[in-house]
């Protein structure tokens, strides 16, 4: 069974999944509970992000996904990573191509906006499912960094949700 690769992220109206020091304040009243994201993550065997995402998770606290392996993809160390907690660095397809052979079938790209664009780059993203916030940042971290490849998605399903914000959710386009 091949592994699914699947983006779950909340966006900001112009394209920004946080702030430019890292944070996601603007997303506290917009309840993750509304887009699933508790069950997505107990279905997903593995998350892979990407060391800024890692730092600002760090950030907010306790490790919130315990037992789940997780890739951060960083040159540097990860002093005192919580258990299940790897750095990997390199090449992204030899990353994805490790995370595929130790079995893992549903694996959560969790972010950021460099990882994304590089498991675009290298056809792994299956699905793109974000929370389209009705606000505009007008800077930050874009979802969609320069140098991000063309890539050709279709829709599977938009629900609104509280507050004017959309559950949209892509898949790769035939």
């Amino acid at each position: 069974m091949a592994t699914t690769w699947h983006c779950h992220i909340a966006v900001s109206l112009d394209g920004r999944i946080a702030r430019a020091d890292g944070s996601f304040d603007w997303l506290e009243p917009y309840p993750p509970e509304e887009y699933g994201l508790a069950a997505f993550v107990e279905g997903v065997d593995a998350i892979l992000m990407g060391r800024a995402t890692y730092e600002a998770v760090r950030r907010m606290g306790e490790w919130p996904h315990p037992g789940k392996r997780t890739v951060v993809v960083t040159r540097r160390p990860l002093d005192g990573a919580p258990p299940g907690v790897e750095a990997r660095g390199g090449d992204m397809a030899a990353i994805a191509a490790e995370i595929e052979e130790r079995g893992c079938r549903r694996v959560w790209i969790e972010g950021g906006g460099q990882v994304i664009r590089q498991m675009l780059a290298i056809g792994k993203v299956d699905v793109l499912e974000m929370a389209l916030i009705p606000r505009v940042l007008g800077g930050g971290i874009a979802l969609f960094p320069d140098g991000t490849p063309e890539t050709a998605l279709r829709l599977l399903s938009c629900t609104p949700r509280s507050g004017g914000a959309l559950h949209l959710v892509y898949g790769r386009a035939a």
